[in-house]
């Protein structure tokens, strides 16, 4: 579902649309990765929001490949006869020869052509394609990769799938083939093996080798020239997984990857720099109703608000409308994704807010999966508990409104003390002595199957925050994916996003960021770091990012004791922002979604696929990408009027947001974003030999 934003944002200035002078009429685009409709990690999300620009560019000669997974199959793609001749002939012949290839529209924005190929089905020929590849690239792979087996078996049918193309076509093709990550690779590296004649472009998110060592708790960036990489790849075993994306980033024609900081780590260890970097956009839909976003935030933080009703019954010692929604999502890697320095951050957050007398109350939730085997009884039972009270309020309230009806009907004022009688008060009674609670409320929604051993549990532990009324800091795990039809909270992720107050992402290894991006296009302030491609990207492009409500944690020149004082920092001074400047703020965040946008970054992988066609057929295409002169790419400056920053406002307490809600200033939306768009300022353009003026891109190397 593509994210929105309103209409009441300007365009980023100066990025006019490319009259593009590449003829695509005789091109065929395969993009090929193991997350097509087979969701896995972010890789889906990257294919899926880009498939309706690449489709609009490509047209018909657009086909993704991927395997075919039967349950996903069932519910996200509608299974078709191929409409390209070519292409037809080509399955037939794949199928005939012992392969079992399926076509089809992946029912996704755009509408993208699917070949998914089944690579159980030819398994059989496993042993034979380990041997080949060992022959040719020295390369073993071992029995009991199963993943690494998989990848075997999809590079050679990948292969297969594009020499029977080129050789079904009538006149010499102009292929171009886009591979995702090292499952993917070994279809590239066959390809340029076997001299087909295809335009090959390879896309690491991120490095197998970067990802292992950074959870090994190593100071990763700052050694990376020191590693020697065939040595720690053989140590974690996975030597063979390393070779075949080495492998792949090496033969490519072109090779790509999402962010500056994952370029310098994939120079270092897969030993090429890339030739162009390809960040990850969002599709991004425009509301017509100015602040309609604003409107969904409100509606959406009711729902979060209705759990914490029930999840903290016979506790509910704090006040709701000053209380503050922080959340952590993603893959649960403790370390990589800083789940450890947020907790330690938040156990400080909770001492300043003690001393400091706040009635602001944070509750954290953590949203990471993990082995559970059932939700927590006593968490349903809050819920259910919260059910009671609401039918019993409107029980009481259907027959208090009852006795006015009648007692108005006669011209009557009511008796006040007659309005309510014994069996009113014993309903509420009994309604009340439920909400009592022996235990605190549960820090986990979930029974973990490794409760013991579990890293979150165990930190909570540790810093003894569990959820006291003593405690201005409250947390929630929720270990599953958030989903509209649980039981427990009914929200799919998009929508508990927009209902949150901040998203906070202290990761040490995140190559590039969709979560905080998403929160970006939803309106939703974010923590980043200056160690995730998100973070370098909004560093490079806006000139003061925490002043549009983008956090940039520093956690490449800092110690882990002083990057948990910074977040702690912000933290506190976030919630020191009174209602007014938490809008304000949000108002300034949902602006940058552009920078965001597919209809911008997807340029980039128009730019990285041209480039592979000039490589691969120099008689027939020319694209040369001169070095710049000068710094690239455009800067946001500070906001024109004063940032919603508490040390600036007239109180830094929260005691006084009520006074401030209620102020004479106005605040004019549409004159602020007015204010930022003048002060834009224009990107850099580089220039191309041969090309129209209005053929631009933004280099960052």
């Amino acid at each position: 579902m593509p994210l929105a934003r309103s209409l009441s944002v300007t365009s980023l200035s100066g990025l006019e649309e490319w009259d593009e002078e590449f003829d695509l009429e005789d091109a065929v685009l395969f993009e090929i990765a193991w997350e097509v409709a087979n969701k896995v990690g972010g890789i889906y999300t990257v294919i899926q929001t880009k498939a309706r620009l690449t489709s609009e560019e490509w047209g018909e000669n657009y086909f993704l490949v991927g395997p075919y997974v039967e349950s996903n199959v069932r519910t996200q793609v509608e299974l078709i006869e191929p409409t390209n001749p070519v292409l037809k002939r080509t399955i037939d012949k794949m199928n005939a020869s012992g392969c079992k290839v399926y076509f089809g529209r992946w029912l996704i924005e755009g509408s993208p052509y699917v070949i998914l190929i089944d690579v159980a089905f030819t398994a059989w020929s496993l042993d034979t394609w380990k041997s080949e590849l060992w022959d040719l690239c020295d390369i073993g792979v071992p029995w009991f990769d199963r993943e690494a087996n998989d990848a075997v078996l999809f590079g050679f049918l990948t292969v297969w799938l594009l020499g029977e193309y080129a050789a079904q076509c009538d006149e010499p093709p102009h292929i171009v083939a886009h591979f995702h990550e090292w499952l993917a690779g070994l279809g590239l590296v066959l390809c340029r093996q076997r001299q087909l004649p295809v335009a090959t472009v390879f896309t690491t998110h991120a490095t197998l080798l970067g990802r292992y060592l950074c959870a090994g708790n190593v100071d990763f960036y700052n050694k990376l020239a020191d590693f020697n990489v065939e040595k720690e790849a053989g140590d974690r075993q996975i030597y063979h997984r390393y070779c075949l994306e080495r492998a792949a980033a090496h033969c490519a024609h072109v090779f790509t990857t999402v962010s500056q900081i994952t370029a310098i780590e994939a120079e270092h260890l897969l030993k090429r720099k890339p030739d162009i970097v390809t960040p990850n956009g969002l599709n991004v839909k425009k509301f017509s109703a100015v602040h309609e976003f604003q409107n969904l935030h409100a509606q959406s933080k009711n729902r979060i608000q209705e759990f914490v009703r029930g999840h903290f019954y016979g506790h509910m010692d704090f006040n709701l409308d000053k209380c503050l929604f922080l959340f952590i999502a993603g893959r649960y890697e403790f370390s990589n994704k800083g789940a450890d320095i947020f907790l330690e951050a938040l156990a400080r957050l909770n001492y300043l807010l003690r001393v400091n007398h706040s009635d602001v109350t944070v509750i954290a939730f953590f949203i990471m999966p993990a082995r559970t085997n059932n939700f927590n009884v006593e968490t349903l039972k809050g819920q259910a508990v919260r059910k009671q009270l609401w039918d019993t309020a409107q029980t009481v309230k259907e027959r208090f409104g009852k006795k006015l009806y009648e007692s108005l009907l006669v011209g009557q004022l009511p008796d006040v003390s007659k309005m309510l009688d014994k069996e009113d008060f014993t309903i509420m009674k009994r309604a009340i002595f439920a909400t009592q609670r022996q235990c605190q409320p549960p820090v986990c929604t979930h029974n973990m199957l490794e409760d013991s051993s579990d890293p979150i549990l165990n930190c909570v532990r540790r810093i003894g925050l569990f959820n006291s009324s003593s405690d201005r800091v409250k947390i929630i795990f929720h270990p599953e994916f958030l989903s509209s039809t649980s039981p427990l909270l009914p929200m799919d992720y998009e929508e508990f996003v927009r209902g949150c107050h901040l998203g906070v992402f202290p990761s040490y290894y995140e190559p590039w960021g969709y979560t905080p991006a998403e929160c970006t296009v939803m309106g939703i302030p974010s923590i980043s770091t200056n160690l995730s491609g998100f973070g370098c990207f909004m560093e490079e492009h806006i000139a003061d990012p925490s002043a549009y409500g983008i956090y940039i944690l520093d956690r490449r020149f800092r110690g882990v004791d002083e990057s948990c004082n910074q977040l702690t920092s912000f933290l506190f001074q976030f919630c020191k922002q009174s209602r007014r400047q938490r809008i304000i703020q949000r108002n300034r965040t949902e602006r940058l979604s552009d920078l965001l946008d597919w209809r911008y970054l997807g340029r980039y992988y128009i730019s990285a696929r041209h480039m592979a066609l000039a490589k691969a057929f120099p008689d027939t295409f020319m694209y040369e990408l001169q070095e710049p002169t000068s710094a690239s790419g455009f800067r946001y400056p500070r906001p024109a009027s004063v940032p919603p920053s508490p040390a600036l406002s007239r109180h830094s307490s929260p005691h006084h947001s009520e006074a401030e809600d209620n102020d004479d200033e106005r605040y004019d939306e549409d004159l602020e974003a007015e204010k930022d768009r003048v002060n834009i300022r224009q990107p850099y353009t580089l220039p191309f030999k041969n090309k129209s003026s209005a053929d631009r891109l933004h280099s960052w190397f």
